[in-house]
């Protein structure tokens, strides 16, 4: 008689060990009790209550009554390549050829297709935070170390200490990861040390990974500077973007990636492995907003000012907390509350005395433990009355 064996009390124990270490709690973990309810103002994620211009969504539509349903390119449409290529060149001072250019279902996937190009288990990646923490995430999925280098908050804002960082290089390091605007503090690096921060990669024999997703939504400008500008095509470089924030459309899990043309051929071989690639029909529909959605790029622009200055209005009437310079860019305030050290006992007290949803800071690097995220990409009159349910346990 076969005895069939019992099985395991957790089949989380037949995972790799790395995947067991990584926390399983994060901002989606925090929010899932309160999707759907609407008590609650939910300003933890970094989405905005716009969808997409309805043009995107109607070429969207053309796209699948004419028939672009199937397998496709696995670096992309040429026709979105193009689109993305033209795109990139108008923002900078130097050409961005379409062979430079990945397709990718989201700014999260080229994330981790680059780490998995080029870290395995025992490398670290240096990530200068406070910073959105998927990056981390995607390293340690490999088995890699993120090393926090965390930039100082001072009455200038945010600033990166370029000794602190090469000090933190050792020899496992493969590359170090930054975004310009920041996610969350809205803080842009400046263009001498993103410039100093690529030089050292250079020098050191590292790649240097950089999130320009928040590059449309700088205040006061048509978009902030890009480190494309000044590195040379074969540079040790990836650059990742989405549609997400600047076009509306998070959940259209659109994006791409600037690499050197040599890549090319491995990062569709690495789509193919991942993805198989971006639905073609949400490609024609990237074709769009590139093509006709400048218009909506400033009114987003615009919406998130105002939101951000709503918001920085409020705080800054409240007692307790420290929040530094206004934020430059992006759709986030980051914030400190004198009293409430432990971000994510805070978030939920917050959540279950207010019913408004904030991030903690915790999640965005060490050394944030004390700070909340707070996405003021809503409706002024949603803000308004955000901030209201607050004044009484911020003041």
């Amino acid at each position: 008689m076969n005895v069939i064996p019992s099985p395991p009390p957790d089949a989380r124990t037949g995972l790799r060990e790395a995947i067991r270490r990584i926390p399983l709690e994060n901002i989606s973990s925090l929010a899932r009790d309160g999707f759907g309810d609407p008590s609650i103002i939910p300003l933890w994620f970094g989405e905005g209550d716009r969808p997409a211009p309805a043009f995107i969504g109607e070429a969207m539509v053309r796209a699948v009554a004419a028939g672009h349903v199937f397998y496709t390119h696995q670096n992309g449409i040429p026709e979105l390549r193009a689109a993305l290529s033209d795109y990139q060149t108008s923002l900078g001072a130097r050409a961005i050829g379409p062979e430079r250019i990945t397709v990718t279902t989201s700014g999260m996937n080229a994330m981790a297709m680059a780490v998995q190009m080029i870290a395995q288990a025992g490398d670290n990646i240096i990530v200068i935070d406070p910073v959105w923490p998927n990056l981390g995430g995607a390293a340690r999925v490999v088995g890699a170390q993120a090393r926090s280098v965390r930039m100082d908050l001072g009455e200038g804002g945010w600033t990166l200490d370029l000794g602190k960082l090469e000090a933190a290089i050792d020899g496992r390091t493969r590359a170090i990861f930054f975004a310009s605007p920041g996610n969350p503090t809205g803080a842009m690096l400046p263009m001498a040390t993103q410039i100093a921060v690529l030089d050292l990669c250079r020098a050191r024999g590292l790649w240097l990974i950089a999130d320009e997703v928040y590059n449309r939504l700088v205040f006061g400008l048509d978009h902030g500077p890009t480190i494309l500008d000044y590195a040379q095509d074969e540079d040790r470089l990836m650059v990742m973007n989405s549609f997400s924030k600047s076009w509306a459309m998070t959940g259209w899990r659109l994006g791409w990636m600037v690499h050197p043309p040599s890549l090319g051929p491995t990062v569709a071989m690495m789509t193919q492995y991942q993805t198989s690639g971006v639905a073609t029909f949400i490609q024609h529909a990237g074709v769009a907003a590139i093509r006709d959605g400048e218009p909506f790029v400033a009114s987003m622009r615009a919406y998130c000012e105002e939101g951000v200055t709503i918001v920085c209005d409020a705080l800054e009437q409240f007692g307790r907390v420290r929040m530094g310079p206004r934020p430059k860019a992006g759709m986030y305030a980051f914030f400190e509350v004198e009293g409430m050290p432990d971000s994510r006992m805070a978030c939920l007290d917050i959540l279950k005395q207010t019913r408004v949803g904030l991030a903690p800071g915790v999640f965005f690097g060490a050394g944030s433990e004390g700070f909340l995220r707070l996405c003021a990409c809503r409706a002024p009159e949603v803000l308004r009355e955000a901030m209201g349910r607050l004044k009484g346990m911020l003041s």
